[in-house]
Formats: C-alpha cells, sequence, structure tokens
C-alpha cells in the first residue's frame, strides 16, 4: 500500500508541475515551490516502511521542487531558477514561524484539534530549520551547477538545446545527496541512532535517485509546451 501511494505521489507531484506551468506560466512554478515547501515539511515528520527500506515522508514533493527549478533553468534562466529558490525559503520561514506560534495558543475548552497540533509541530522547529538550511543550499548549488552543466554541454556542442537530460540529471543527483545529508543529521541526528540514520539516509537517496531519473521526460514536455519566446540559453 505504501509503495503505490508513493507513486501516485510521484505522479501527482510531478503532473502539479506542469500543470502549474501550463495554467500560470513561471508564476506558476513560483506558487509550486511554495507549496511544496509547506507540505513536504509537514510530510517529511512522517516515517514509512515502502520498497524495503524506513524512509521520511516528503521525498516527492521535495522532488517536485527540484524539479521546478530545473523547468525555470531551462525555460526562463538562471535568475529566474533563483527566484524560485527563494520563493521557497521565504515561504519556510514564515511556515515556521506560524507553525511556531500554533503551539503556543491556549485552546478553547470544546477544543479537539490542539493536542494534534502540538503534538506534530512541537518537535518541528529543529526539522524545519534543518529542512531550510538543506532547501536553501541544495537548491542553489542545483541551480548553479544545472547552468556549469549546460556551459559545458553547449561549448562542447554548439548547441544550446543539446544534453538536456544530461544536465538535469547531474544537477539534481549531486543537489539531492546535499540536501538529504543535510537534512537528516541536522533534523534527526540523537533522535535515532547513527546506524539508523544513515540507514535512513541511503534510504531516501535511493528514493531520489529514481525521482531524479523519473522527472527527465517532464522537463522535455515542459520545454515543449513552453513559449518559444520564453525559451533560456545556457549561461
Amino acid at each position: 500500500m505504501n509503495e503505490l501511494l508513493l507513486i501516485i505521489s510521484l505522479l501527482l507531484s510531478f503532473g502539479a508541475t506542469i500543470l502549474f506551468l501550463k495554467l500560470f506560466g513561471k508564476a506558476g512554478l513560483f506558487a509550486w515551490i511554495g507549496i511544496c515547501a509547506v507540505f513536504a515539511n509537514i510530510e517529511v515528520t512522517i516515517l514509512v516502511h515502502a520498497f524495503g527500506m524506513d524512509q521520511t515522508l516528503g521525498n516527492t514533493l521535495f522532488a517536485s521542487s527540484f524539479l521546478a527549478t530545473d523547468i525555470l533553468s531551462e525555460i526562463y534562466g538562471k535568475k529566474d531558477a533563483n527566484k524560485g529558490v527563494l520563493a521557497g525559503i521565504v515561504t519556510t520561514v514564515f511556515f515556521i514561524a506560524l507553525s511556531f506560534i500554533w503551539t503556543h495558543y491556549i485552546p478553547a475548552q470544546d477544543d479537539w484539534a490542539m493536542p494534534s497540533v502540538v503534538a506534530l509541530f512541537s518537535n518541528t522547529p529543529r526539522m524545519l530549520l534543518a529542512s531550510l538550511i538543506a532547501y536553501a543550499v541544495s537548491e542553489a548549488f542545483d541551480v548553479w551547477l544545472y547552468h556549469k552543466w549546460w556551459d559545458l554541454t553547449a561549448a562542447k556542442t554548439g548547441d544550446s538545446k543539446k544534453f538536456l537530460w544530461f544536465r538535469n540529471n547531474f544537477s539534481t543527483l549531486f543537489s539531492q545527496l546535499v540536501n538529504i545529508v543535510i537534512f537528516n543529521f541536522g533534523a534527526f541526528l540523537g533522535i535515532y541512532s547513527l546506524p539508523e540514520l544513515f540507514a535512513i539516509t541511503g534510504a531516501c537517496y535511493v528514493i531520489y535517485v529514481v525521482t531524479s531519473l523519473l522527472d527527465t521526460p517532464f522537463v522535455y514536455l515542459a520545454r515543449k509546451i513552453a513559449k518559444p519566446e520564453n525559451q533560456a540559453t545556457a549561461a
């Protein structure tokens, strides 16, 4: 059941990225990155067993956030991709502040939700801070590396359209490794034992490898549906 739900979540997340691009253009990608930042930071508090491994949720939403920044890089350029990263950072900062405030309200006598809210969010400031640092570093690195690969392949081939699969995969694979190491050790060091933490990190990265490879067709689709005048060049 968990495996099926993860596959459905992945398809929904990647599909939503393309839908937001199709309906709202660049602004839609900025909005989707913000949505991913909030939902993924809630999901990541849940540990599940799937595909023979224990892993935190949030993987599919974080993966679609990387997909969105790669699409911004490919279609609109490095400057707009960095704006997308900034949108995710700002959204996460406000989510950290608001979720902290939620847990400090005095509930009414007939309230039923506060115990669950406190249970979910009382431990998340550390997780959200780790997520914020991991997101900011890895996404900025992803954008930088994407364009470094693009410059390299464009210089070698003389064609800025070629090797999209290369720059997409090899920027995301490296940046996702940075992301998962910073987040897992920042959020869970001392909560899980080191063997458990290494196992969870390895499992999460395996999932990220798969999602990174699977997002490539969606980047090609995004470039196909984008208007020609919006197409970026290597920078």
